[in-house]
């Protein structure tokens, strides 16, 4: 399959793309729904994934915080609202979806934790994928010249970023075992979207892996 690099969108910077035009990490998060589920994905952007779920028979709802991506979804006729990930989701009813995905967003959350406690309890299953700041291009940046590095996911300076809460792959699954989340998948894509071997140890993943996609679901 051939994957190329596609300029900024609403929700990443400059990510791989397959030949149908869509995002390699949104087509994966897309194949761990099962069709004809309830989905909510938070932080949904300009509805790209909500548009892929949508040919897999899911009935998809989004919340997004900038109102330009609301109107870009609402312009496509996607059911999605104006809303903020770290106050909003405490709204939700338990068990209101099957699914509930934060797509490259965690790190913009002032309280990852919780939304991800908020999601388990929305949702009988999460999907959070995240770019992986401890890879090793970022550690070469801070380690050769001192300063907060920027890559093809992270490509803000450090006072125009809105990312706040920067982790790598073994911080998130420590943090799944501080909420009882139960990993049900994970891979990790190299910087052109190829998965990393699946038994592949978890320093491995964590040095060479740009980014991560977990699939979570509540422990009994």
């Amino acid at each position: 399959m051939m994957l190329s690099r596609a300029p900024r969108d609403l929700t990443m910077a400059e990510t791989v793309r397959g030949p149908g035009g869509a995002r390699v990490d949104l087509l994966l998060v897309s194949e761990m729904v099962e069709p004809g589920s309830r989905v909510l994905d938070v932080g949904c952007g300009d509805g790209e994934l909500l548009r892929l779920l949508e040919a897999r028979g899911v009935d998809g709802r989004g919340i997004e915080l900038s109102r330009e991506g609301v109107n870009e979804c609402v312009a496509k006729g996607l059911a999605v609202i104006q809303g903020d990930a770290d106050t909003d989701l405490a709204s939700y009813p338990d068990d209101a979806f099957d699914y509930v995905i934060l797509s490259q967003t965690l790190q913009a959350t002032r309280r990852p934790r919780d939304v991800i406690e908020h999601m388990l309890r929305i949702g009988r299953h999460a999907i959070v994928s995240f770019p992986n700041f401890g890879h090793w291009r970022i550690r070469l940046q801070i380690l050769l010249y001192g300063r907060m590095p920027r890559t093809a996911n992270l490509p803000e300076t450090w006072y125009d970023t809105p990312n706040i809460h920067f982790c790598t792959i073994k911080d998130f699954n420590d943090m799944c075992a501080l909420t009882g989340a139960r990993m049900e998948k994970a891979v990790a894509l190299d910087p052109w979207g190829t998965a990393l071997k699946i038994d592949a140890p978890w320093w491995f993943w964590n040095l060479f892996g740009e980014q991560a996609v977990f699939l979570l679901s509540r422990k009994p």
